[in-house]
């Protein structure tokens, strides 16, 4: 897949990111995606409101961009749990502390536990793994996976998985899967037939961002070979704190926005890390990314959308 492989400059990051601006929605059907008309963004869609994806919260960051990290997250629940029809999943595609200090996973529990939804499911990214032994995450969020953070589940007729890719992270690398998790990853989808929607999310992207930012995954395109034959593939992450999305055939790669504080586009020659905005523009920088799917054949529609 050598699109993939391409590094991507600035030029086409701006190209990826014209897609996905503030409440733009997007269909998605046999993985052909196409632009959905905003004038019809109120028009309600056949099918309840599969899932809501939040990224990045980083409760515990402490900066001149964000000065209140768990105000802004809490603004994103809210906008949340004023959904018309609530949705009953919630992903959360890491980096849900800055440290990982129990602390941190306390105050984000707190927050949380707000959401009025039925059930909340996460992946760590690198900071939820940055105490000494990688054990608080997995101590308050490692029952679904039985400690090993990777696992999946079936909702509404559509397979979730979950996916690590940041064990053993140092930073500017690009994260990893591994063995075991690629053969368990082909094991669990080889009995499933073609039509089943799939959704997988992780924290690091699944294809090449930036690679010299680290943003991508080394062994991705040996998990995108098990899931080229299924004909709609959404592989949500988080990470790069920005929305840019990718088709390649029937997968839909999208990357969402923080809700702790943006970072540069790829290649900015500041680098990686909390970008500085303009007064009175940070929640115009924050997000969330909410999903529909309904018909046969099945039909995605994401929703990117700001907090303020």
């Amino acid at each position: 897949m050598k699109a993939l492989q391409e590094p991507l400059t600035r030029r086409r990051a701006l190209g990826c990111l014209a897609f996905g601006g503030a409440g733009t929605l997007f269909t998605l059907s046999s993985g052909v995606l196409a632009p959905f008309d905003l004038s019809r963004a109120d028009e309600p869609l056949i099918g309840l409101p599969l899932f809501v994806q939040l990224s990045d919260t980083h409760i515990g960051f402490h900066g001149e961009v964000n000065t209140d990290v768990g105000a802004t997250l809490q603004l994103a629940i809210e906008r949340i749990n004023s959904l018309p029809q609530a949705p009953a999943l919630v992903l959360h595609t890491g980096d849900i502390t800055d440290n990982a200090r129990p602390e941190e996973f306390d105050a984000a529990a707190a927050h949380l536990r707000s959401l009025r939804v039925t059930e909340l499911h996460t992946v760590p990214g690198e900071h939820d793994l940055a105490d000494a032994r990688a054990s608080e995450y997995f101590n308050r969020y490692g029952r679904a996976s039985r400690g090993r953070g990777y696992y999946s589940f079936d909702h509404q007729g559509v397979h979730f998985v979950a996916l690590v890719n940041v064990r053993n992270f140092r930073q500017g690398s690009l994260g990893s899967l591994g063995e075991e998790q690629l053969k368990w990853l082909a094991e669990d989808l080889d009995d499933r037939p073609a039509s089943t929607p799939i959704v997988v999310f992780a924290h690091m992207p699944l294809w090449d961002v930036y690679r010299p930012w680290g943003w991508g995954t080394s062994d991705a395109e040996a998990a995108l070979l098990h899931l080229r034959r299924f004909g709609s593939v959404t592989i949500l992450n988080g990470h790069v704190h920005q929305v840019i999305q990718k088709t390649e055939g029937n997968l839909t790669l999208h990357a969402t926005r923080s809700t702790a504080y943006p970072q540069p586009l790829p290649g900015d020659p500041a680098g990686p890390g909390p970008q500085q905005v303009a007064p009175g523009r940070l929640l115009k920088s924050l997000g969330l990314t909410s999903l529909r799917i309904s018909g046969q054949p099945p039909m995605v529609a994401l929703n990117d959308s700001t907090i303020g």
